[in-house]
Parts: C-alpha cells; sequence; structure tokens
C-alpha cells in the first residue's frame, strides 16, 4: 500500500511539475531527488500520526491515574524520541522504489538509514532509562535504592551493542566477526583504562551486594568521609559530611577498604550508648546499715531492692538461680554493686530508652586509672541531636548521683587537687577551703 502510495505521489509532482514548463529530461535527472522527497514527507507524516495517538492515549491513562513513569517519560521527551523509530523503517522499505539501476547509491542510503534507525533506538532507550530511574527516585519503596547505577550499566551494554551494530553495517560484517576481534583489543584497553575499569567492577559490587544506599550513613577509617551518601553512579560515590562539605570516592575504594555503614542501626530505630566511668578504687566501700540509711528516699525501686536482696541473703539464696525475677544487676555488698543496681533500675524506668534491646551496667578489668563501669543502653531514637541530648543527659544524671553512693570518678591530679588534699590531710578547718568537689566530706 505504501509503494503505491509513493508512486502515485510522485507521478502527481511529476505531472505538476511538467505543467510548469520545465522539460522532461531535467524532471528524469531529478526523479530519484523527488522520490525521496515523497518518502520523507510519508514518514513524517505518519510519525506525526503515530506520535500524537500515543500522546492523547498517555494524556488519558495521565488523567485516569497519575504515574510517576509516564510523568517522567514526559519530561525526557520519550515518546517523541520512539516516534523517530518509525521513518526508517519506512524509509528503508520504500527506498528500492524509488531507486533502481543506482545499487551504489541505494546501498550508501540504506546504511545511513540504518545507522539513523540504530541511533533513534539508542536514544529512546536512554530516555526510557532516564524515565525509569527518576519514577524509581521519586518512589519511596525505592527512594533509597542506588538505581542510577544500574541504570548506567545497562546504558553502557547498549552503547556497546549499538556501536558493534553500527560498525558491522559500515563494513558490511558480522557482529560476531567483530566481537571476535576484539580479543586482542581489549587486552590494551584493559592496560589504558585500568582505573576506569576498576570503578565500574567496584560500583558492580556495591550495587550487587547491597552495600550502600542512597541516604546512608557512611564512615571511613582514615578520611574525612562521614556522613550521608547522596548519589551513587559506577564512577563514584558522593557523600555529604555532616559539616556540609561534599566527599566524592571511587567505589573501588570502598570495596578495597573496610567502611562502617550506620544503615543497620538507623533501620534498628535504636542507637547505642555505651560509655561510663572510672572509679577511684579506694572509694568502693562495704555497705553497712548506716550507708543503707543515707541512701533511703534516693529512688523508691533502690529501697525495694534492698529489702529484697537482704531477704534473699537471709534465706541463703543467690540472686542467678533461686530467683532471678526482679533482681536486677547489683549486689548490696558494696557501694559500687548498688550503684550498679540503681544504674540498671534508672535505665529501665527511662523513657527514651528502648526497653526491645539489651540494658546492662558493669565493670570491666581494673587499670591504672581505678575500675571502669560501663553503661550499656539504646535509645528509642536514632536522629543525632536527639541521641546526644538523651545520652548526654544520662552521664550527668550518674556524675551528680555518684558521691551520693560514696564513689568517685578517677581524675587526673593537678594542682588545685593536690592543695586541696595536703590540706585535707593537715586538718585545715573544712569550711576555709574553696573548692572542693561535691560531697568530698560527710556533713
Amino acid at each position: 500500500m505504501s509503494e503505491n502510495i509513493t508512486q502515485t505521489a510522485t507521478g502527481w509532482i511529476m505531472d505538476i511539475l511538467s505543467y510548469t514548463g520545465i522539460p522532461s529530461e531535467i524532471l528524469n535527472r531529478f526523479n530519484t531527488i523527488i522520490s525521496l522527497a515523497v518518502i520523507l514527507i510519508i514518514a513524517a507524516t505518519i510519525t506525526f500520526i503515530i506520535y500524537r495517538i500515543t500522546v492523547a492515549i498517555t494524556k488519558r491513562m495521565q488523567a485516569h491515574k497519575q504515574r510517576a513513569l509516564l510523568t517522567q517519560m514526559a519530561k525526557y521527551g520519550a515518546l517523541k524520541k520512539i516516534a523517530h523509530i518509525v521513518p526508517p523503517i519506512i524509509i528503508n522499505n520504500l527506498l528500492p522504489i524509488s531507486i533502481t539501476g543506482k545499487p551504489v547509491t541505494l546501498r550508501y542510503l540504506e546504511h545511513f538509514v540504518w545507522l539513523y534507525f540504530i541511533v533513534a533506538i539508542v536514544v529512546s532507550l536512554n530516555a526510557i532509562l532516564n524515565s525509569i530511574g527518576e519514577s524509581a527516585y521519586t518512589n519511596s519503596k525505592y527512594h533509597d535504592r542506588p538505581i542510577k547505577g544500574f541504570i548506567q550499566i545497562t546504558k553502557i551494554i547498549v552503547y556497546i551493542i549499538a556501536i558493534i551494530i553500527g560498525i558491522s553495517i559500515l563494513t558490511n560484517k558480522s557482529p560476531l566477526y567483530l566481537i571476535g576481534g576484539l580479543g586482542a583489543f581489549a587486552a590494551v584497553l584493559m592496560l589504558i583504562t585500568k582505573d576506569s575499569i576498576m570503578g565500574f567492577v567496584g560500583g558492580f559490587l556495591l550495587l550487587e551486594n547491597d552495600m550502600v544506599r542512597l541516604g546512608d550513613w557512611i564512615e571511613v577509617a582514615g578520611t574525612s568521609i562521614n556522613g550521608t551518601v547522596t548519589d551513587i553512579s559506577l564512577t563514584i560515590v558522593k557523600v555529604r559530611n555532616f559539616d556540609n562539605t561534599i566527599v566524592t570516592i571511587p567505589p573501588y575504594s570502598l570495596i578495597n577498604n573496610s567502611f562502617i555503614n550506620w544503615r543497620g542501626m538507623q533501620d534498628s530505630g535504636g542507637r547505642r550508648i555505651s560509655r561510663g566511668y572510672n572509679i577511684k578504687l579506694d572509694s568502693i566501700k562495704p555497705c553497712n546499715e548506716k550507708f543503707f540509711e543515707r541512701l533511703k528516699g534516693i529512688a523508691p525501686q533502690l529501697d525495694e531492692f534492698i529489702e529484697k536482696k537482704r531477704e534473699q541473703s537471709k534465706e541463703g539464696k543467690t540472686a542467678n538461680t533461686a530467683n532471678p525475677a526482679g533482681l536486677t544487676n547489683g549486689t548490696i555488698d558494696t557501694n559500687l554493686g548498688l550503684f550498679r543496681a540503681y544504674a540498671e533500675m534508672y535505665l529501665v524506668a527511662h523513657p527514651l530508652v528502648s526497653k526491645d534491646m539489651m540494658i546492662m551496667v558493669r565493670t570491666l578489668a581494673p587499670c591504672d586509672s581505678g575500675l571502669p563501669i560501663q553503661f550499656y543502653c539504646f535509645t528509642t531514637t536514632t536522629d543525632w541531636k536527639d541521641y546526644e541530648s538523651i545520652q548526654s543527659e544520662i552521664m550527668e544524671h550518674f556524675a551528680s548521683i555518684l558521691p551520693h553512693f560514696g564513689l568517685y570518678p578517677f581524675q587526673s591530679s593537678g594542682a588545685r587537687d593536690t592543695i586541696i588534699s595536703g590540706l585535707l590531710e593537715g586538718n585545715f578547718p573544712v569550711e576555709q577551703i574553696a573548692g572542693l568537689p561535691y560531697m568530698t566530706t560527710e556533713n
């Protein structure tokens, strides 16, 4: 049908031009050009009709239900670019009709049309892939996935295939023949583009193993990288540090070296607190009735704990075998044991400490600066500012309550401490000494 339309249209144009007085010899000479013009007009017309129909259908679909992919395809002009695939198909079928007796010219034109067809497909696929990437990024389900890297991999594969097919068309060789000849060239290419290939492989491994996602907080030891991942591609990983500086790093650096990804902490909903003090060994003492009386009223749970421990002690029961229920970590034998019990009760009762994760107060191995005591728990939020506020409040509270238990954290000695210690040992009047630590002496 298209052949009949082409021949009819060409005949009409020739008749119109002959009426203008143009000699038939000239018209016959330009017959090929006129036929080509008719073919281009037919191809452009059909392409325009297909494009308008596609746009109308797309608008009706968008009016019925908004779809991110269709919106992004309109943004990148994907429909218009896809429509450009139609003209070379039409032209290639009509060329043998308009060009007869000129095999060389026909062959060159067919090569040109096929190259145009390949370029149109590559441009269309590029627009479609960009649309898919943008729509996936705006989708809440996939916004943190490194879609950009997979899109780039697909684009590279499309470009390589297009180049191979394009060369095979120009040289009249089979694509398989060209692929076989790339073996020797690839060895030289690997030496020249070693860094690029390493970046490509590293980026692919990051994406394949889901090691990094957009929005992840990563920290790379030995570098200034400590922030949020804002972009991932096959060649770079872009990180915005917490001081708002931007750092880029090649993917293979993350593969070759270890790095911390805080995604697990963020996904868990709680962030760990693991801090403590070094308690001076000479401040750890046995408990007595006078000490118990002094602690009354600090916390109702502590009073109850002391009574339960006393009852178990009279019955000869141990905390871990007879009745572990209600027996928190700690003892009534020493002031430090009581403080451990109080600290764990405080953390369990704290509204911003997670009850679903481990809560523990423990002592570590003694060292030159005393006996370390560690507070281990998780907050109910992962927000950095809120986390630091909760952690600070807990540590400040424990620092203020330690003297009530007769415990003091280790501090490096200074000139003031040395002088105060000498005055106290020399029985100098306490009320005349300025700068005494809180609750250093009993009233």
